[in-house]
C-alpha cells in the first residue's frame, strides 16, 4: 500500500491560509479617459506652444489635482458605492444582518408604549412577506422589502415569546403558607438560602390569583432538603419590583419571562414534606437531577478548596455564584475582570481547547493509528460534547448559548471538513438566542456578549487580510531566549489588543446599564487574565475530568493557588482605581455607537469608514442627557438629592442599600448624608424654618416632615401622613407623601405632590426643576407608562395602586377587660 504524500499529511491539520474574502477580489476599476493634459506614454509628447509655455512642475500638479477631482466626483463616488455594495453583498453581508434585523424587531416590540394583539404583528409579517415576493425582480427594493420582512419577524418572536412566557404575577403583598416544589437552591455569602419553589398550594389564606412559581429565601432548611423536594412554610410574599428610577433595568420585565410570579422570605424555617416522587413529570426529574448535580459538585468544590476560592471555583466549573463574597465582587467590577466570572466564550473555548489539546497529545502517542484515522474529528466530536455537558452543567445563560453555538458550529465544520465562518458562526448564534429568547436583546448580556465578540472578530479578520495582503520574508533564526521573549511579547500584545478592542466595544453598553466604568481594566486583564488562561481554567477542566474518580485533589489545589493571586491582584488594582461611577449617559449616543459597531464590523471594504460619522456622533451625544434633580423609590419611602460635594442626601436612617447604590453611580455620588431629627419639644429646628436653609442641605426631620434644599434653592418635603401634608405647602416646591390615601392638600399649581399611590401605579419617579424660572413647577418623569405592558399589569392589584391603606394587625384583647366606670 503506498503511503501517504506530504501534501496529505498536511492536509488535516493544516489551516486555511487564504481567506474567504480573497475569493471575492473586485476587479479594478475603469480608469477614467485620458486627459490632454497627460503624456500618453506610447506616444511622443505634443510639440505645442502652449505646453512649452506651462512649467514641467506646474503641469504635473494640475493633472493630479484635476484626476483627484475626477475620481471624486459624484458619477465615480456613485460607482464606486454600488462596487463595494455589491462585493459587500457577494461576501454575504446579508445573511450577517439577519440577526440585527431581528433585534430591531425585538427592540421595537418591547419600546411600544402599548401591547399589541397579535393580529397585527401577523397582519405586518403578511404584508410584508408579499412585498419581498412580488419585489424579486428589484434587487434593491427585494433587500429593503426582505429587511423589513425580518425586523417583522423579529416583533412577532417577541409578541409570541410574551404569550408562551404568560407568568401569574403577584399583585400585592400577603403573607401565606406556601407549599411547593424546589427548583434550585443557592447558599448566600450572609448564610441564608435562596430557594426558587414551583408553588403547588397556598393556605392561610389560599391565594385564588397564586403564581406558579416563586423565589424565597430561608435562614434555614432541613439538611436533607434538595431540589425536588417537596417543603412548605408560612412565607411573605412580595409582588416583583419596577425600576429603582426610570431608564433602569426593570426588574418585573425579568421576573415575568423567567417564569418568577414573586418573591419574598420565609417567617420561619421550612419544612420538608414527604410525598411520591413519581408524581414529577419527566421534565423536572431531569431538571431536579442536573440541579442536584450541580449542587453536589459544587459543594464538593467547597469542601476541597474552601473560602472565596472555592466560591469562585464552584463559579467557574458549575456556575453557582451566589456565596462570592460582595467585596470580591465589587473588586472585580471595578477593574473589570468580572466576564471571569461569567461562564462565557473564554470559559468555553479554554474548555474545547483543553479537551483537543488533551486528546491530540494521547493521540500522538500511537502513531499508526493516528496516520490511519481522523484524529483531528474524534478530538472535535469530544469537545463538542464536553461544551455540550459545560452549558448544560453550568446553567444556560445567554453568554455561554451563544458561546456554544459560535463553538458547536466551528466544530462541527471540522467535522465535515468545512472552513469555519467565524462571523458567520456569530450570526447563527444571534439568529438562534433572538429567536428562542428574544427579551435578551435589550438585556446588558446580550448587548455586551455580542459586542465583545463581534469587534473581536472583525478585528481579527481585518488583519488577517492585512497580512495576508503583505509579502514577508521568512523569519530569521533566533535564539531559544530570543524565540521565548518574541513569543511573550506577542502574547502581551495580542491579550492586551483583545482587552483594548472588547472593552472599547462594550464600554458605553456598561454605562448605559450600570453608570460605570474600569479604567484600570487592561492593566488588570494583562496582570491577571494569564493566570486564568494557563492556570485557572485549565486546571478547572482537569479537575472535572478526574473528579469521578477522586483524583481532583491536586487539580483543585493549584487552581485554588491561581484564583488567590487572582483575588489579590484584583483587590490591589482595585484600590487604586480611581473612577467608578459615572453618571447617566444618553439612549441616542448608545443608539448611535451600536450602528457603527455594525457597520465596522460586517463591512469589509472601504464603506466601513460609514461608520466613522455614526462613531463620532455617538462620543459627541454622550452627555445629551440631563441628571435628574430628585429620586424616589416606587414604594414612596426614600427620597434622594445630590447636595454638592459628592454627597447624596437621603430622607431615612437606613435606606436600601441596593437602591441606593444605584442611585450613587447614576448622580455621581460618593456618600450618603442620612437625615437629622430633631424633637418637637427642644425647638431646635422648626419645619417653617426650612426657607432659611442654604442650598444643597441635607434632610432635617421635625414634627412628622423631613425638608430638604436643592442647590437650585428648591425645598423638597417627604411626609408619612397625609394629615402632615399642609405644613409644607406654604414654602415646598415638591411634597412626597408617604401614605396610598393621600391627595394633592396644597391646590397649588407651582407645589408638586406626589403621593404613594402614584408611585404604586407608575414606578419610581425622577424629578427635575426649572433653574431659569422660579414660577415654572417641577417635572416629573415615571418609571413605568400606562397602558400597561404584561409585566407591569399586577401594579394595579395592589392596595396602594388601590388608594387603600395598609392592613393594620388587630389587637391582642384584654384577658380581663374592666367596665367603664
Amino acid at each position: 500500500m503506498a503511503g501517504r504524500g506530504w501534501g496529505s499529511d498536511r492536509g488535516e491539520d493544516a489551516a486555511i491560509g487564504v481567506s474567504e474574502r480573497s475569493l471575492f477580489v473586485p476587479l479594478p476599476a475603469s480608469l477614467p479617459p485620458p486627459s490632454p493634459l497627460v503624456p500618453d506614454p506610447g506616444k511622443a509628447p505634443l510639440q505645442t506652444d502652449v505646453a512649452a509655455s506651462v512649467p514641467v512642475a506646474e503641469t504635473g500638479r494640475i493633472v493630479r489635482v484635476r484626476r483627484q477631482i475626477g475620481l471624486t466626483s459624484l458619477p465615480r463616488l456613485r460607482h464606486s458605492v454600488n462596487m463595494a455594495a455589491s462585493l459587500e453583498l457577494d461576501r454575504g453581508v446579508a445573511f450577517l444582518l439577519v440577526p440585527v434585523c431581528l433585534a430591531i424587531g425585538a427592540i421595537g416590540y418591547f419600546s411600544l408604549a402599548a401591547e399589541p394583539d397579535f393580529a397585527r404583528p401577523v397582519a405586518v409579517v403578511i404584508l410584508t412577506g408579499i412585498c419581498a415576493l412580488v419585489s424579486r425582480s428589484w434587487p434593491k427594493t427585494h433587500l429593503c422589502a426582505m429587511a423589513t420582512l425580518l425586523c417583522a419577524l423579529g416583533l412577532l418572536a417577541a409578541k409570541v415569546e410574551t404569550w408562551r412566557a404568560g407568568t401569574q404575577m403577584l399583585g400585592s403583598e400577603i403573607s401565606t403558607q406556601v407549599t411547593g416544589r424546589v427548583v434550585s437552591l443557592d447558599r448566600m455569602e450572609s448564610g441564608r438560602i435562596r430557594l426558587t419553589i414551583d408553588v403547588t398550594s397556598t393556605a392561610r389564606p389560599k391565594l385564588r390569583y397564586a403564581p406558579e412559581r416563586v423565589r424565597l429565601s430561608a435562614r434555614k432548611i432541613p439538611a436533607d432538603v434538595t431540589a425536588g423536594s417537596l417543603i412548605t412554610g408560612y412565607a411573605k410574599l412580595l409582588p416583583p419590583t419596577g425600576p429603582v428610577r426610570p431608564d433602569s433595568y426593570d426588574f418585573s420585565f425579568d421576573s415575568y419571562f423567567a417564569g418568577i410570579g414573586g418573591s419574598g422570605f420565609f417567617l420561619g424555617n421550612p419544612k420538608l414534606v414527604v410525598s411520591d416522587d413519581g408524581d414529577m413529570p419527566l421534565s423536572a426529574r431531569i431538571s431536579s437531577s442536573v440541579e442536584n448535580a450541580r449542587e453536589g459538585i459544587a459543594d464538593h468544590i467547597r469542601a476541597s478548596v474552601g473560602g472565596a476560592e472555592g466560591e469562585i471555583a464552584a463559579a467557574l466549573i458549575v456556575g453557582v455564584r451566589a456565596g462570592i463574597p460582595d467585596d470580591i465582587n465589587e473588586a472585580m467590577r471595578r477593574t473589570g475582570i468580572y466576564h471571569i466570572i461569567s461562564i462565557s466564550g473564554l470559559h468555553m473555548a479554554l474548555v474545547a481547547g483543553t479537551i483537543m489539546g488533551l486528546l491530540r497529545g494521547a493521540f500522538a502517542l500511537f502513531p499508526d493509528f493516528s496516520a490511519r484515522r481522523p484524529v483531528k474529528k474524534y478530538a472535535a466530536a469530544a469537545a463538542l460534547f464536553s461544551i455540550a455537558a459545560y452549558l448544560i452543567i453550568s446553567g444556560v445563560v445567554v453568554a455561554a448559548e451563544r458561546s456554544f453555538i459560535m463553538l458547536a458550529v466551528m466544530l462541527i465544520a471540522v467535522l465535515f471538513d468545512r472552513a469555519a465562518l467565524t462571523m458567520r458562526n456569530l450570526a447563527i448564534s444571534a439568529i438562534a438566542v433572538i429567536v428562542v429568547s428574544p427579551h435578551e436583546v435589550v438585556g446588558p448580556s446580550f448587548q455586551m456578549s455580542f459586542a465583545a465578540t463581534a469587534a473581536l472578530v472583525g478585528a481579527y479578520a481585518g488583519w488577517s487580510d492585512h497580512r495576508a495582503g503583505k509579502a514577508r520574508p521568512p523569519p530569521p533564526k533566533r535564539s531559544m531566549p530570543g524565540f521565548l521573549t518574541r513569543k511573550v511579547l506577542l502574547a502581551a500584545t495580542g491579550l492586551a489588543m483583545t482587552s483594548i478592542i472588547a472593552g472599547s466595544a462594550t464600554t458605553l453598553f456598561a454605562i448605559w446599564h450600570f453608570q460605570r466604568v474600569s479604567p484600570l481594566s487592561l492593566f488588570a486583564n494583562l496582570a491577571i487574565m494569564p493566570i486564568v488562561s494557563l492556570v485557572v481554567m485549565p486546571f478547572a477542566v482537569l479537575s472535572a475530568l478526574a473528579m469521578p474518580f477522586g483524583a481532583d485533589g491536586p487539580f483543585l489545589y493549584v487552581m485554588s493557588k491561581g484564583l488567590t493571586a487572582m483575588i489579590a491582584m484584583s483587590g490591589w488594582i482595585s484600590e487604586r482605581s480611581p473612577v467608578d461611577g459615572v453618571g447617566l449617559i444618553s439612549q441616542q449616543s448608545v443608539l448611535l455607537v451600536a450602528i457603527a459597531l455594525v457597520i465596522a464590523t460586517m463591512t469589509t471594504t472601504w464603506l466601513r469608514l460609514a461608520a466613522l460619522p455614526f462613531a463620532i456622533a455617538g462620543l459627541l451625544t454622550v452627555s445629551d442627557t440631563r441628571t435628574p434633580d430628585v429620586l424616589i423609590s416606587e414604594d414612596a419611602r426614600l427620597v434622594a438629592l445630590p447636595i454638592g460635594g459628592g454627597e447624596l442626601a437621603v430622607s431615612r436612617e437606613r435606606p436600601n442599600e441596593f437602591t441606593v447604590d444605584n442611585w450613587k453611580r447614576a448622580l455621581t455620588s460618593e456618600t450618603i448624608v442620612v437625615p437629622e431629627v430633631f424633637d418637637n419639644s427642644d425647638g431646635q429646628f422648626d419645619v417653617a424654618d426650612a426657607v432659611e436653609l442654604p442650598p444643597g442641605s441635607p434632610f432635617y426631620c421635625s414634627s412628622g416632615v423631613c425638608v430638604a434644599r436643592h442647590m437650585s434653592g428648591a425645598i423638597i418635603a417627604y411626609v408619612e401622613d397625609r394629615k402632615d401634608t399642609w405644613k409644607a405647602c406654604g414654602f415646598a416646591e415638591l411634597i412626597v407623601i408617604n401614605d396610598a390615601t393621600a391627595y394633592d392638600a396644597c391646590h397649588n399649581p407651582l407645589v408638586l405632590v406626589i403621593t404613594k399611590r402614584q408611585l404604586a401605579r407608575k414606578g419610581s419617579a425622577a424629578i427635575f426643576f426649572d433653574r431659569q424660572s422660579a414660577t415654572t413647577p417641577a417635572t416629573i418623569s415615571f418609571a413605568v407608562d400606562s397602558p400597561y405592558r404584561p409585566w407591569h399589569t399586577q401594579r394595579k392589584y395592589s392596595r396602594e395602586a388601590r388608594g387603600l391603606a395598609p392592613f393594620k394587625k388587630p389587637e391582642k384583647p384584654v384577658a380581663n377587660p374592666q367596665p367603664p366606670q
